[in-house]
């Protein structure tokens, strides 16, 4: 074989440009970029020592022959030309991989079938010994990839990727690649400040890939030293000594850099449970010496080296892809900024995120940003020079503004000079008046948030009379008022619950997603809540069962009080919360004529309107329900309020419930859904289509001189009017609606019926 070989060096998209340096820096020559790839010529000993070294490569690809091909023939024919023999023993075990299409091979699959025919037909003895497949570890590992006609036949160096260093056997969940680690903590100058001296911390850890990779290298470890197995191992064209001695080379490396003082690397996770798999991966490196973690949260962070040591702070917040995140990670990301301007100042940070927009939401600036795929997730890297004029306010400041936050912070830094004890006339010495309350920062708004919580003030101020007149402990504060924030906002004593209305195709999501950061930042403040109390969903067009379907699984009761009685809402596990607000008129005016009366509560859900009535002193109470878990809640809410005698829980399809009863009502309450399709029930029921059949069934259950009150709230919902020459109906709607509903009053519609 030749003494210079091509090589094909892959990486993830977006490190081409960090691994061409690195590469180069290894010995590779003419070396030239590609997508995802570098390549370019070395020596078996390059080879070598890139498989050994390079933090950012996937994998060292020997090519072995570049052909053209117009089909599959050509393709076979290529491939057993090569003197298979001088690679691999004919017993030995093999694993083909194939990329690209064209030349009438479209599948992949099919393509790497005929290189391994080929190979195999080539080392096929007499006696049938053959090559047998391996595709987890294998003796050789062949790679073949199809460009423009052109073949390009590989053989794989790495064996497995080189991101898997061997240390990281236990993962968070939603790990950075060790490769992709290394490239971030590259671009963010971590090489130059583990050379001057300067300290790590990590205040989102996860499992410590960021705390190993800068360890090592600032330690001078090679990331692939403890590997085993490689794909060259059982290869023909191995070189043992050669490789003996650049691994002997790297390890005296690594234990020189061991030898010298550690630097002071930290990493701090909130979450308890990742806290030992963390450990457990740091003491796999052998950089237990270098490397500490600590169960810590971001809105606590603070590094804390020797008293004028710098460095670098890094992190990995997480990005949000399940909805209802927003809140959450808004604040995070405040948290963060507030942490770095408060306990890192003159410090450098790098931020990676795949939520740029949340990144401008910790009101500090970054000074330079770098385009990376974490997988085929578009981020980006925020490089960020931890200084008081870096600082964002929402609005330009003069530079004597600027100098006087210099003074001021310096002013923080400085040790305060100790004060002279003072003594009473007594000679008793005066206890020092205690320490004012340190003031929480608050993020500046942008205008748009700002204008968002001047809306939320002026509608808690023109609420404010009415709630305490009327004990309301939940209620509706925000519904859509200004178009451009399209929500519906909550108050639950003292949470809040937001849902996002899905913005239309027409709107640029990035817009909505600014200007739903915008709310969530002015929510708190104007509400005067704190922000660990703001839960967000996002309402969408439902169809089916969807917007009763769990969207999490906290299982987090929050008590609530309304006209005197306690009831249980739930914030988080699902769309809704188990208290329909708008219902509250309803549910108020059943509570004031249920006394003595038996009360039927027809689709229940939780059974708020029968806790009501029989605070109303109703004589009984039955509700029907198809959700088990639903009539589980209700059964709570009864017990809360000492009601689970005589009132009756019922499971069953209300159609089939209601045929089947015989039991007279003096009071009837049906709030139907707008569509059902539940296994448990026969057929689909349609409140449009079947609201007569549902009516006439519950007038039939209803005593001489009852009342039934029906309600949904189906927008395009019209009441059949031949019920109207059967029964007497009068549209209540409007008596229905509160204040906090009034900017709504589509919300729903509500009809009084009673017998002729």
């Amino acid at each position: 074989m030749s003494d210079r070989f091509e090589l094909f060096l892959t990486c993830p998209k977006g490190l081409e440009g960090l691994l061409i340096e690195e590469a180069v820096g290894l010995g590779l020559e003419e070396a030239r970029e590609h997508t995802s790839a570098v390549r370019g010529m070395a020596t078996m000993e390059t080879a070598y020592r890139l498989c050994l070294w390079s933090r950012l490569a996937n994998r060292v690809l020997l090519v072995l022959k570049r052909f053209p091909m117009k089909d599959a023939e050509d393709l076979y024919h290529g491939v057993l030309d090569i003197e298979w023999q001088d690679h691999m023993l004919n017993d030995g075990t093999l694993a083909v991989e194939f990329s690209g299409h064209g030349s009438g091979i479209d599948n992949t699959h099919f393509g790497a079938l005929k290189v391994k025919d080929a190979i195999v037909d080539k080392l096929r003895t007499p006696q049938g010994d053959r090559p047998s497949i391996d595709k987890l570890n294998p003796d050789l590992r062949i790679h073949l990839r199809l460009d423009r006609g052109e073949a390009i036949l590989s053989l794989d160096l790495s064996g497995h990727s080189l991101h898997q260093r061997g240390y990281r056997l236990q993962q968070g969940a939603a790990p950075l690649k060790e490769n992709l680690a290394a490239a971030i903590l590259i671009r963010s100058g971590w090489p130059r400040i583990a050379a001057e001296g300067g300290a790590l911390a990590d205040p989102m850890c996860g499992v410590g890939t960021f705390l190993v990779e800068a360890a090592m290298i600032a330690a001078d470890i090679a990331p692939n030293l403890r590997r085993e197995q490689w794909g060259f191992t059982a290869w023909l064209g191995h070189v043992p000594a050669l490789w003996k001695k650049l691994h002997e080379e790297a390890s005296e490396r690594a234990a020189a850099g061991l030898a010298k003082p550690p630097l002071w690397i930290r990493g701090y996770e909130a979450d308890p449970r990742l806290i030992q798999p963390g450990r457990n991966n740091v003491e796999r490196a052998g950089l237990s010496e270098w490397i500490k973690i600590y169960q810590g949260e971001v809105a606590t962070f603070e590094p804390r080296p020797d008293q004028n040591q710098k460095g670098l702070v890094i992190c990995n917040p997480p990005y949000g892809e399940r909805l209802g995140d927003e809140a959450s990670l808004l604040y995070l990301y405040q948290n963060l900024g507030e942490r770095l301007r408060q306990a890192c100042l003159n410090w450098e940070a790098a931020v990676f995120t795949g939520a740029p927009d949340l990144g401008k939401r910790m009101g500090i600036r970054s000074h330079k940003q770098y385009s990376f795929w974490n997988g085929a997730l578009p981020c980006k890297l925020l490089l960020i020079k931890v200084l008081p004029d870096q600082f964002v306010t929402g609005e330009r400041r003069t530079p004597e503004q600027r100098q006087a936050e210099r003074e001021q912070a310096a002013y923080d830094q400085a040790p305060s000079e100790p004060q002279e004890r003072q003594y009473n006339k007594n000679g008793n010495p005066i206890k020092p008046a205690p320490a004012p309350a340190p003031v929480v920062e608050q993020p500046r708004l942008s205008e748009g948030g700002q204008m968002f919580a001047n809306r939320l003030q002026k509608n808690l101020k023109a609420l404010g009379k009415w709630v305490k007149r009327e004990g309301i402990d939940c209620y509706r504060v925000y519904d859509a008022d200004m178009p451009e924030y399209s929500m519906a906002i909550d108050l639950y004593h003292d949470w809040v619950h937001v849902q996002e209305y899905a913005a239309p195709k027409s709107i640029d999501p990035e817009k909505a997603s600014g200007r739903m950061f915008d709310a969530l930042a002015a929510i708190p403040q104007a509400l005067n809540i704190d922000k660990s109390r703001v839960v967000v969903k996002r309402r969408e067009r439902q169809s089916g069962t969807k917007q009763y379907e769990r969207q999490a699984a906290q299982g987090k009761f929050v008590e609530v009080n309304e006209g005197g009685v306690k009831l249980l809402v739930n914030l988080t596990d699902y769309l809704d919360t188990g208290l329909f607000l708008d219902h509250r008129p309803m549910r108020m005016r059943i509570q004031k004529e249920a006394a003595g009366k038996r009360f039927l509560n027809l689709y229940c859900y939780t059974a708020t309107a029968s806790v009501h009535a029989a605070k109303g002193g109703a004589r009984s109470t039955t509700s029907v329900d198809l959700s088990k878990t639903y009539l589980d809640w209700a059964r709570r809410n009864l017990s809360l309020n000492g009601f689970s005698d005589k009132n009756r829980l019922e499971q069953g399809d209300v159609m089939a419930w209601l045929e089947a009863s015989r039991d007279e009502y003096d009071l009837i309450f049906i709030d139907p859904p707008t569509f059902s399709n539940s296994k448990r029930m026969e057929g689909i029921f349609d409140v449009q289509r079947d609201q007569v059949q549902l009516i006439d069934l519950a007038m039939a259950r209803l005593a001489t001189g009852g009342v039934l009150y029906f309600s949904n709230n189906f927008r395009k919902f019209e009441l059949e009017p031949n019920l109207s020459e059967r029964y007497a109906v009068e549209e209540i709607t409007a008596q229905t609606i509160d204040p906090d509903f009034a900017r709504n009053a589509k919300i729903h519609r509500a009809w009084k019926i009673t017998a002729r």
